[in-house]
């Protein structure tokens, strides 16, 4: 394989943008409820379950907007 200028083949090393390897989940905040006072949180992984409004450390995870279906039988 020859080097030319310009030539950037290969240079990513299967990394996205966001320097995460391809096929890998982007991470993203989580919205959380207050149980106490209601009001939304956005909390990233590995930080503290606190509502940042109370203090309230019993939060609930909203629910999803995406279709979740089941087979039953």
């Amino acid at each position: 394989m020859s080097s030319q200028p310009g030539n950037n083949y290969g240079n990513s090393y299967g990394n996205n943008a966001a320097g995460q390897p391809y096929g890998a989940p982007q991470r993203q905040d989580m919205t959380y409820l207050c149980a106490d006072c209601g009001s939304s949180n956005e909390i990233r992984p590995r930080e503290p379950i606190r509502c940042r409004q109370c203090g309230h450390r019993i939060m609930y995870k909203k629910r999803t907007h995406r279709m979740v279906q089941f087979e039953a039988r």
